[in-house]
């Protein structure tokens, strides 16, 4: 074993903490503390700790008070506590056993067979190791799984760019005007309330509200002019032939983008009096996502140029979607939207 671990052995008598380093030291760095406060001062130091023997019994801060200090920030999930006792009293047994509730691992008793002791505490300090290891290599797995996801989202919207010339930079900027509503919304409103992880899924889903368009004809997809009312009909259907395509890849991204995605994708043209499409649902039977996407989707439409119009000013922008003229949204959405922007410094997203 190579000496790169650190034993932190604590006790108030000398001759406990000598016999136990002499014991370690040709394995490991050895710390010694003779109270609970020096414990606390090193475990709290950052300092990489493999194990800690640790006295119940001392002065100034007692061995409970450690493990309770330990519980309190989270030092004992990485970090075995191995208590050292002599007692065999009643009061001592449960002692012990508060110990063990607040999660030491074993128990050393005096006297100390060094032999023993030193396979007991090398088991569990690998033990510690392989599992502080495999941890690492989950959280690597899941965050190359993340970026994989966003990729993968992001190269399904890159299609459509290749159809419309204006969705390119168009889903760029939902995902991101999306993060911001969703995260206003939920401070405003518990009842609305996603953490942030949740937040961070559904702008990613969001990228994909218009992969549909895929399947709309280049002629309707493009045109310069008003669309008819047989070509909007046409139009419409990109919100569910985009579920369509989206319900041929499920295995591929992440479950929880994939169902925020769907839904984005097919309700993002609803409306709060029920006046949208595809399927015509009113107020909270569409999901907030589902709303806070609408909104951002028609701001963005009314700010950018496309073939069929120029671009408007974002006061006007804004006018036009207080006055109902892009259909009507939940009040309260409407409210963290006018927040969001409030808090900008150029007045917008």
């Amino acid at each position: 074993m190579e000496k790169d671990r650190t034993i932190l052995i604590v006790d108030d008598q000398e001759i406990n903490r000598v016999i136990l380093a002499e014991g370690f030291r040709d394995n490991y760095n050895i710390i010694e503390a003779e109270n609970g406060s020096q414990a606390v001062e090193v475990i709290d130091s950052g300092r990489k700790i493999s194990a800690v023997l640790l006295d119940l019994i001392m002065p100034e801060m007692d061995g409970i008070s450690v493990l309770r200090h330990m519980n309190k920030t989270g030092s004992i999930s990485r970090i075995p506590v191995f208590i050292v006792t002599a007692a065999t009293e009643k009061d001592s047994r449960e002692l012990l056993m508060t110990a063990y509730d607040l999660g030491a691992v074993d128990v050393i008793s005096k006297p100390f067979f060094m032999n023993f002791l030193k396979c007991r505490i090398g088991n569990v300090v690998e033990l510690y190791r392989h599992r502080e290891d495999l941890e690492a290599l989950v959280e690597e797995k899941v965050n190359r799984l993340e970026i994989i996801n966003k990729s993968m989202v992001e190269a399904l919207a890159n299609i459509i760019e290749f159809r419309d010339c204006e969705s390119g930079e168009h889903v760029k900027r939902i995902s991101g005007l999306t993060k911001i509503l969703m995260t206003e919304v939920t401070r405003m409103y518990p009842e609305y309330y996603l953490s942030k992880e949740e937040i961070d899924k559904i702008a990613t889903a969001s990228i994909l509200h218009d992969v549909g368009k895929i399947a709309i004809p280049d002629n309707i997809l493009n045109k310069p002019g008003r669309l008819t009312k047989e070509e909007f009909e046409i139009m419409k259907l990109h919100t569910v032939k985009g579920c369509e395509i989206l319900a041929n890849i499920p295995n591929l991204i992440d479950e929880d983008i994939y169902n925020y995605s769907y839904d984005i994708c097919r309700h993002h043209h609803e409306r709060w009096d029920g006046r949208g499409y595809p399927d015509g649902i009113k107020g909270d039977e569409i999901s907030i996502w589902a709303q806070a996407v609408a909104i951002v989707d028609v701001y963005d439409a009314l700010i950018s140029p496309r073939v069929y119009k120029a671009a408007y000013e974002h006061e006007v922008a804004v006018n036009m979607i207080y006055n109902g003229e892009c259909g009507t949204f939940n009040p309260k959405v409407l409210e963290a939207f006018n927040n969001a922007i409030g808090k900008s410094e150029k007045k917008s997203f």
